[in-house]
């Protein structure tokens, strides 16, 4: 069962990343892959990518939590499962820097990325409609690796 949100990032883009990768919540940095961007350096290279942009929109970067109930998945599938989630929602179209933190009861992902296309250089239209859908395939991945899931309405 995975318990998906997000916020935007409009001020504190590099301190955010800084939280997500700190080695001690990430397995000694085990659990750390990035599209598009090095973990190291994407707070600039998503700024590389926001110049680009005829109107980047007011976030720098979007936050997306991916949180599974305790004891219920490993570290390791925790991670597959934010990549596929990553790589399914935001197509290819996106940077993003995901983190897998185990220093909680309950492992949970996070997805840091830009707010805008490095292919077309278009701003991110997060919305219902995108959380709806974020929700959906988080909660498919997790019947496809034969974790619960959470029945609609109860979250």
């Amino acid at each position: 069962m995975a318990v998906t949100k997000n916020h935007p990032i409009n001020a504190t883009l590099k301190k955010a990343l800084d939280y997500i990768c700190n080695p001690e919540k990430t397995d000694g940095a085990l659990l750390i892959h990035s599209y598009g961007c090095s973990p190291e350096t994407a707070d600039m290279e998503f700024e590389w990518t926001r110049q680009k942009a005829r109107e980047p929109g007011p976030h720098l970067a979007r936050h997306l939590i991916q949180s599974f109930a305790p004891g219920e998945t490993t570290p390791e599938q925790a991670h597959e499962i934010g990549k596929q989630l990553a790589d399914e929602m935001l197509g290819g179209r996106f940077e993003y820097v995901l983190t897998t933190h185990t220093d909680r009861k309950q492992i949970h992902n996070h997805i840091i990325f830009c707010d805008v296309s490095f292919v077309d250089y278009k701003h991110s239209h997060v919305n219902r409609r995108w959380n709806n859908r974020t929700r959906r395939i988080s909660d498919r991945l997790c019947e496809e690796h034969g974790l619960s899931v959470i029945p609609p309405n109860e979250n």
